[in-house]
């Protein structure tokens, strides 16, 4: 039986495959859930920047997603500058 959290995350990517559907989808999704998403939209081939053009960096892809967690309230510390 699916958890809670593998229910929310399948109901989120049920999406057509188009760059920037998913967008809408994650919008209603707690924190925790926005990063993993964010990385299977990415796999996918779906996932697309603010400016409209395709991620194909995973790192890009990383920081969209804790960008957006941020945006929500998640207590994400920012990168250590060295």
């Amino acid at each position: 039986m699916p958890t809670k959290h593998e229910k929310r995350i399948k109901k989120a990517m049920r999406h057509k495959d188009v760059l920037g559907a998913g967008a809408k989808k994650r919008k209603k999704l707690p924190p925790k859930d926005k990063v993993e998403v964010v990385m299977k939209e990415f796999k996918r081939g779906t996932l697309n920047s603010g400016s409209g053009s395709k991620v194909t960096n995973p790192k890009q892809a990383i920081a969209i997603g804790l960008s957006e967690a941020r945006k929500v309230g998640a207590k994400i510390p920012k990168k250590k500058k060295k």
